[in-house]
C-alpha cells in the first residue's frame, strides 16, 4: 500500500494518531497514514480521497500530486456534477471544453455541470494540487459559468473588519445565483481568531496549507498544522486560533450557498 507522506515499515514508537473521525459530524485528517488511491483516468497522479458521502460530506475533496508529464486529459466529472481544481504550485494546463490556459501557482478552474474538467502538468517539477467535486443543485432562471483565473490576482479582504484575519473568495457566488457553493482562502495572523464559534447550516472541507492552530470541531479542540485536513458537517460549532511562530495559519474551504434547504 503506498501512503500520501511515502513512510513505510516499522516506526521507532507505538502506533499513534491525531486523526479523529465522527462520521457525519466532523473529522480531523492528519497527513500520516492516509493513502494514495486510485482514480481512473488520471495518470501519473499521486490522489488521495479526503471528504466522501462515506464520511457525511455532500462533496468529495481530493489532493493530487500531479508529475510531469501527468494529468488526466479523458475528463473528469460526471452529469450533473461541478468540479474545482486549485494549483497549490507546479505549471498546469486546465480546461473544460470551455476555456483552457496554462497556470502557475494560484491558478484554480471552476467546471459548471455540464462539463469536464481536464488537466495536465505541462511542467519539468511536481505539481501540488487541490479538487472538488458536487452535485449541482439547479435553480430556475440561473446558471453558474466556467470561471479560470489565478486568486493571486484577488486582493485579501479584511475577515468581519479584522485586520488580521483575511480571506480571498474565488468564486463571483455573492452576487451569482448560478453558483451554488464558494471556496475561499482564510489566513490567520499568529494570535488571530474568529470572532465567535460559527454554528451554520452549510458544511465545510478545509485543507490546510500553512502554519499551525488550535480548532474546536463540536465541543472538542485539537491541534492542527499544515498539511491536515478538517470536515466540518452542518451545524456542527467550528473556530479556531492561530497559533506558532511566524507562519500564518490558512486554509482553503468550500461552503455551500444560496439554496433554500430542501425538506
Amino acid at each position: 500500500m503506498s501512503y500520501i507522506n511515502n513512510v513505510t515499515g516499522y516506526r521507532a514508537d507505538i502506533l499513534q494518531s491525531r486523526s479523529e473521525v465522527h462520521k457525519g459530524a466532523w473529522a480531523l485528517i492528519e497527513p500520516d497514514g492516509i493513502v494514495k488511491n486510485v482514480i481512473p483516468g488520471f495518470v501519473d497522479c499521486d490522489t488521495t480521497i479526503l471528504a466522501t458521502p462515506k464520511l457525511g460530506a455532500s462533496f468529495c475533496d481530493y489532493i493530487v500530486t500531479v508529475h510531469a508529464g501527468g494529468g488526466c486529459e479523458a475528463g473528469f466529472g460526471a452529469e450533473g456534477v461541478e468540479v474545482f481544481f486549485y494549483v497549490f504550485n507546479g505549471r498546469m494546463e486546465l480546461g473544460n471544453g470551455e476555456k483552457q490556459a496554462t497556470v502557475t501557482d494560484g491558478g484554480y478552474i471552476f467546471c459548471p455541470a455540464g462539463t469536464r474538467l481536464t488537466f495536465k502538468n505541462v511542467g519539468d517539477e511536481d505539481a501540488f494540487c487541490f479538487l472538488y467535486k458536487r452535485v449541482y443543485a439547479p435553480i430556475e432562471g440561473h446558471k453558474a459559468h466556467t470561471v479560470l483565473a489565478n486568486i493571486n490576482d484577488v486582493d485579501w479582504t479584511a475577515y468581519e473588519g479584522m485586520a488580521d484575519v483575511r480571506c480571498k473568495d474565488f468564486l463571483p457566488s455573492a452576487t451569482d445565483l448560478g453558483f451554488d457553493m464558494n471556496m475561499h482562502i482564510l489566513s490567520f495572523k499568529p494570535g488571530a481568531c474568529h470572532g465567535y464559534i460559527e454554528t451554520h447550516y452549510q458544511e465545510h472541507g478545509a485543507y490546510i496549507y500553512s502554519g499551525e492552530g488550535m480548532y474546536v470541531l463540536g465541543d472538542t479542540w485539537l491541534p492542527v498544522k499544515k498539511g491536515d485536513y478538517l470536515y466540518m458537517d452542518s451545524y456542527v460549532p467550528q473556530a479556531c486560533y492561530a497559533v506558532g511562530r511566524g507562519e500564518e495559519l490558512a486554509y482553503i474551504y468550500s461552503k455551500d450557498c444560496n439554496r433554500d434547504p430542501e425538506l
